[in-house]
């Protein structure tokens, strides 16, 4: 099959939905959206077995694309969840990318953490190219993508371009945020996330200093968490294994948001700061603590409030 160097010309387009990226947070999200809507859906992954087992799973209507490009060439609606910065680089842009096979008014809606200027970039060749682009970078953690209460933060170049994208993304999450123009998602997205790594930390060094004094960590957990001290990372991804039982914690720190990359974000948060000559001194020392903790191959596959372990000389 032949894709054209840029959108294609027809201006209806396909009318399937087209979804591209299927790890653990792909992949729930794109069931819950699968679930919920009755368009044709098209699938994409570098891994066959989880194209596979998301057909398996998912029933009748769901196919199978050879390259992002055939994916394209067939949908209305793309959206992406890629893991790095060069792994949408190449799915937009690549020899066999979405912007050889996309149609005329296509909508594109990466839901992927990447560096703030690439996905601007990636956008505006988009946009060129005659289709329409969103970022819509989420938070939620793999939790919120199986329970389908995720928050996206979107930027967008018109409102008519959010208000489309939000009826897709609430199928996905419950919060659906416009934050600005294109890149604002991710600018969003990378302050959430300085944020979060820095409130796991106190909460992980707060923990760790009352179970060294004697506290019971739950009624530590539970003084806190009606407390000033309360947050997400105390409330609900408590890092002292069994505090809270949903928690990665008690799960042996699996099943959530990988420490290197918490450390990959906390680089894109680096080059943000860089870029606009912002101070970092909490982020700076964040950063160089999961840069430590990743150094140790098994705690980098982790969940990042494994930083808990690291702090009280454990090894999960």
């Amino acid at each position: 099959m032949l894709y054209s160097t840029g959108a294609s010309s027809g201006s209806s387009g396909g009318k399937a939905i087209g979804f591209i990226g299927l790890g653990q947070m792909g992949f729930n999200m794109a069931r819950h959206l699968r679930a919920k809507s009755s368009a044709e859906f098209i699938v994409y992954d570098l891994n066959h077995r989880a194209m596979e087992q998301f057909q398996a799973e998912n029933g009748k209507g769901v196919d199978l694309a050879s390259s992002p490009a055939e994916l394209a060439s067939r949908s209305s609606v793309i959206i992406t969840v890629l893991p790095e910065s060069a792994h949408v680089k190449e799915a937009y842009l690549g020899e066999s990318g979405i912007i050889k096979g996309m149609y005329q008014g296509a909508l594109c809606i990466d839901s992927s953490t990447i560096d703030t200027s690439v996905s601007t970039d990636v956008s505006r060749q988009i946009i060129a190219a005659g289709a329409r682009a969103v970022d819509a970078p989420i938070s939620g953690g793999i939790m919120g993508a199986k329970a389908a209460t995720l928050t996206f933060m979107v930027g967008s170049q018109t409102d008519k371009d959010f208000e489309q994208a939000k009826t897709y993304l609430l199928h996905m999450g419950k919060n659906v945020v416009r934050c600005g123009d294109l890149g604002a998602g991710q600018a969003a997205k990378i302050c959430n996330n300085l944020l979060l790594a820095i409130s796991m930390i106190g909460t992980a060094e707060a923990m760790n200093l009352g179970v060294r004094l004697g506290l019971d960590p739950k009624v530590l957990a539970s003084i806190v968490n009606t407390s000033s001290g309360r947050c997400w990372s105390s409330d609900t991804a408590n890092p002292v294994p069994d505090v809270i039982a949903t928690a990665p914690s008690t799960n042996s720190y699996n099943d959530g948001f990988k420490s290197r990359l918490m450390l990959k974000d906390l680089g894109l948060v680096s080059n943000a700061a860089k870029d606009s000559k912002t101070p970092l001194m909490l982020g700076a020392l964040a950063e160089n603590i999961y840069r430590h903790l990743s150094n140790d191959a098994t705690l980098a596959e982790k969940d990042f409030s494994v930083v808990y372990q690291w702090l009280s000389g454990k090894k999960s």
